[in-house]
């Protein structure tokens, strides 16, 4: 009953603002959604590094892990145990065949990558209303070659309602804290697509930022091929744009949107089921943002969030999505 009369109280604020008011689709925001360019014609596919049973180890972990067993999808490398609760099973080794442990992708600490979510921190009610949607088929993505959004669906049709909770109550369990720097820059590192990430190539050059956010490890090897929960993350993102997405997110822009405080917190940090936005990855907010407002992601919570970016543009959803990702969560 307490969910149902926030849901309402929300719908009566956002809708009352900005229902009905569309504008013209835009195509999805390339860096956003990071597909990797198909290879040319003739080249071999990309493929991950072959494991040569090497164990490999990161600074202050007390095991080492070969690379086989970092990538486990049923078990993968815990590096940290310290650093979290001890994980429910599902967290842990998932079941197979299809529910892959949800350790592999979002780490055991819950922070996750760029290309999926980081989960630490989320309310439990959230958490597992999303679940709900993956599992019916309302959550998905405005770029189909987005492929991790169609395993995630997989994997909530997999889990029962117990796993759910399991899972909630763990992450939601654990506080977010800081994991991306966010730094204005005109000109960034030049990258190339892997894994759903952008990783510096060698030889430090440069290429301009354009409208673009460039979210990068702080350290490729740690990050991609060991899958280390403690590297972090920079994202690069255009000069100005944190200054241009502080005004939307705290005045609406005119009745461009809807204050994102109303909902989510004064402080954005979540506010009852309603989730927290400060500190999360912006590559992330911005496919959702985008998603809501393309009509690939339903449910209850993205039908309360359509009316709030029906007018905005990619430009300002980029904006939002830097300044939201500045803050300290």
């Amino acid at each position: 009953m307490k969910t149902r009369l926030i849901g309402s109280a929300v719908v009566a604020l956002v809708v009352c603002g900005a229902a009905g008011l569309l504008r013209a689709a835009e195509d999805p925001p390339a860096w956003a959604y990071n597909i990797a360019p198909a290879p040319a014609p003739g080249a071999p596919p990309a493929q991950a590094v072959p494991d040569e049973g090497t164990a490999r180890r990161l600074v202050g972990a007390g095991s080492a892990f070969t690379l086989t067993e970092i990538r486990n999808a049923f078990g993968p490398a815990d590096w940290y145990p310290g650093d979290h609760p001890l994980m429910p099973d599902i967290v842990a080794h998932g079941r197979r065949p299809d529910v892959r442990a949800c350790s592999l992708c979002h780490y055991p600490n819950g922070k996750g990558r760029p290309e999926n979510a980081g989960v630490a921190g989320l309310p439990v009610e959230y958490f597992r209303q999303t679940m709900a949607d993956f599992k019916m088929g309302l959550r998905k993505s405005a770029e189909p070659r987005k492929a991790n959004t169609n395993t995630m669906i997989a994997i909530a049709r997999g889990m029962t309602d117990e796993d759910v909770t399991a899972a909630a109550e763990y992450f939601g369990s654990m506080k977010w804290t800081s994991w991306i720097r966010v730094v204005e820059a005109e000109r960034v590192p030049k990258t190339r697509s892997q894994g759903g990430m952008f990783l510096v190539v060698e030889g430090h050059e440069t290429e301009p930022i354009g409208r673009r956010i460039i979210e990068t490890p702080e350290d490729a090897e740690r990050t991609e091929l060991l899958r280390d929960p403690r590297g972090g993350f920079i994202a690069y993102v255009p000069v100005g744009s944190v200054k241009r997405g502080e005004a939307l997110v705290k005045t609406g822009g005119n009745g461009r949107t809807e204050r994102c405080g109303v909902c989510h917190g004064a402080d954005l940090k979540g506010l009852g089921p309603v989730p927290p936005l400060a500190g999360r990855s912006p590559s992330y907010l911005m496919r959702q943002l985008y998603d809501i407002q393309q009509g690939a992601r339903h449910g209850v919570w993205a039908e309360l969030m359509a009316p709030a970016v029906a007018r905005l543009t990619n430009d300002d959803m980029l904006a939002i999505s830097a300044y939201l990702s500045s803050l300290a969560p």
